[in-house]
C-alpha cells in the first residue's frame, strides 16, 4: 500500500489521521495517497506563519533572491518528475504539463529579480510653508502571512505565482492546492524547504474548502490570493478578514475577428488558445466573433483543425486533447454544448463524450447568449458568432458579466483604439488571442473576473503596504555628522 504524503504545517510534516486517493483523470487509477491535514494542523500553520512574519521581514533582498533562484534550478532539475505529476493529477497532455513547468521555472525566476525592486518614492514636502525643512519617502513593507488558494488547471505554476511573490516581498504563505491536484504543489513545499526558505514560513495544506474558508476568517491571514471560480472568489472576499485581496476568477474570454485581419494566422491562434490545456484555462478563448464577410472561410479553416486534433492518453506524446478533470465536469460542459445546439447553432464538429472526455467541438453561428457563450465553458470547444458591424462586435463581446482578457484581429488602428476604449477587461491583445499570457505580465480582470494582478511585480505590490517615513532635517540638525 502506498504511504500518504505528507501535508506540510509551517515547515513540519504532519501524518494526519484523515487521508484520500488522488485519481488520475484518464483512467481512474491512482496517483497517490495524501494526507487531508484538519483544524488542528491548519491552525498551527497559521500560528508558526504568524510567528515567522519578523524573520522573513529581516530577510535582506539579496538572500530572499538566492532562496527563489535556488527554487527555480531545483524546479528545472526536476522537470521531468514534476511534467509526469501533472500529466497524472491532472490528466495534462504531456506537451502543456512540459510547458507548466517550464513556466513555473520561469515565474519563480522572475520573483527573485522582483525580491531586489522594491522601490520606494521621494516625495518632496516643502510646496507649503508646514513642510519646510522636512523630507518624505516611501517604502514597501511585507503585509504578513499569505493564504495562496489554487485551482487544477494549472497546479504547479499557480502555486509558484503564489509562493514566488510572497517570498520575495518577505512574507510567509500558506498554499491551499486543489484537492484534486496537491501532488505536484506539496513536492514544490519540498523543493521550497531544500531552496532555504525558513520553514516556519511554507505551508502546502490540501484541505477542505470549509478549512480553507476558516483559514480566510483568521484575523493573523493579512493577505488573501485566491485564483479560481467567480462564486467562490468573491464568498471568500465577502467572509475573509484579510486587508489585502487578489482574485483571479476567469470569464468566457471573446475574440473578434474582421475582415482585413490575416484569417491563417487568426484561424491557427484560435485553435490553440480554445483547445490548450483541454480548454480548461480561465482565458481560453471561447467566443469567437466573426465578421460575416469571412465567416464561412474562416470556420472551415477552425473546424477543419480542430478535426485534426489528437485526443486520448495525455502521457502519450502525440496527445493533443485530454480528459477533463471530472466526470461531471465533462457533462456539465457537453450539456452547454448540446443546449446550444438545441438552440439553433451549428454543430460544425465534436460535441460528445466518453466519461471524462469531450470530443473537441466547434460551434457555428451562435447567438451570444446561447449556454456555450454565457459562462465560463472549461472545456475544448469554441463558439462562432457572426457579426455585421464592428460597433456590434464590441457590443457583443462586452454583453457579460465578465471582464478577464480579450483578443482583435484588424488592421484599423480607429477600430483597435475603439476597442481599447469599448471593452471592459483587464487586457486587451491587439493582433492576438485572449489566451495570451506571459507569466511576468500584470493579469487580471474586471467586473466577476476578478480583483487585483498576478505576475510577480504586481503580486509583490499586492502583498506588501506602504510606508511613509518623514524626515524632519529641524529635529536632526547637529546629530548627523560623526566626531
Amino acid at each position: 500500500m502506498q504511504k500518504p504524503i505528507p501535508c506540510l504545517s509551517g515547515g513540519v510534516r504532519e501524518a494526519c489521521d484523515d487521508t484520500y486517493e488522488v485519481h488520475r483523470p484518464y483512467d481512474g487509477s491512482v496517483v497517490a495517497t495524501v494526507c487531508r491535514p484538519g483544524r488542528r494542523e491548519c491552525g498551527e500553520a497559521i500560528t508558526r506563519a504568524a510567528g515567522a512574519c519578523g524573520e522573513m521581514a529581516d530577510l535582506p533582498a539579496y538572500r530572499r533572491a538566492e532562496i527563489l533562484s535556488r527554487l527555480a534550478d531545483a524546479i528545472h532539475a526536476r522537470r521531468e518528475e514534476l511534467a509526469r505529476i501533472l500529466v497524472g493529477e491532472a490528466g495534462k497532455p504531456l506537451k502543456y504539463a512540459e510547458s507548466e513547468v517550464m513556466r513555473a521555472a520561469a515565474t519563480i525566476t522572475v520573483s527573485a529579480e522582483e525580491a531586489t525592486r522594491l522601490e520606494g518614492e521621494i516625495l518632496p514636502l516643502d510646496r507649503d510653508m508646514a513642510g519646510d525643512g522636512r523630507v518624505g519617502f516611501l517604502t514597501r513593507v511585507p503585509a504578513g502571512v499569505v493564504l495562496g488558494i489554487t485551482p487544477f488547471n494549472f497546479p504547479l505554476n499557480l502555486a509558484c505565482h503564489k509562493l514566488g511573490p510572497a517570498i520575495a516581498a518577505g512574507c510567509p504563505i500558506i498554499l491551499k492546492p486543489s484537492s484534486a491536484t496537491p501532488v505536484a504543489t506539496l513536492l514544490l513545499g519540498e523543493m521550497a524547504l531544500g531552496a532555504g526558505i525558513p520553514p516556519a514560513a511554507i505551508s502546502i495544506l490540501p484541505c477542505t474548502a470549509v478549512d480553507a474558508e476558516w483559514m480566510a476568517a483568521d484575523p493573523r491571514i493579512a493577505v488573501l490570493s485566491f485564483t479560481g471560480s467567480p462564486q467562490v472568489g468573491w464568498h471568500l472576499k465577502s467572509s475573509t478578514a484579510a486587508r489585502h485581496v487578489s482574485l483571479e476568477l476567469g470569464g468566457n474570454a471573446a475574440v473578434i475577428v474582421h475582415s482585413d485581419a490575416p484569417l491563417e494566422y487568426a484561424a491557427e491562434r484560435i485553435v490553440q488558445g480554445g483547445f490548450s490545456n483541454s480548454g480548461q484555462v480561465c482565458i481560453s478563448t471561447q467566443r469567437v466573433l466573426v465578421h460575416r464577410p469571412v465567416y464561412d472561410h474562416l470556420c472551415d479553416m477552425v473546424t477543419r483543425r480542430v478535426k485534426a486534433f489528437v485526443t486520448g492518453d495525455p502521457a502519450d506524446p502525440a496527445t493533443d486533447i485530454g480528459p477533463l478533470i471530472s466526470e461531471g465536469a465533462a457533462e456539465t460542459a457537453v450539456k452547454k454544448i448540446m443546449d446550444t445546439v438545441a438552440g439553433g447553432a451549428d454543430l460544425c464538429c465534436g460535441g460528445t463524450r466518453d466519461g471524462r472526455m469531450v470530443a473537441p467541438t466547434v460551434l457555428g453561428m451562435v447567438h451570444g447568449d446561447a449556454p456555450a457563450c454565457a459562462t465560463e465553458l472549461f472545456a475544448p470547444a469554441v463558439a462562432l458568432i457572426p457579426y455585421e458591424t464592428w460597433g456590434d462586435a464590441l457590443a457583443i463581446a462586452a454583453d457579460t458579466p465578465y471582464g478577464l482578457q480579450a483578443g482583435i484581429f484588424t488592421n484599423d488602428m480607429a477600430r483597435i483604439m475603439e476597442a481599447v476604449r469599448r471593452l471592459p477587461v483587464g487586457g486587451l491583445m491587439v493582433g492576438d488571442i485572449p489566451t495570451f499570457r506571459t507569466d511576468a505580465m500584470p493579469y487580471g480582470g474586471t467586473r466577476l473576473s476578478g480583483l487585483g494582478r498576478e505576475g510577480p511585480r504586481y503580486a509583490v505590490r499586492e502583498m506588501t503596504e506602504e510606508k511613509l517615513v518623514v524626515l524632519n532635517l529641524h529635529g536632526l540638525h547637529g546629530r548627523c555628522g560623526g566626531g
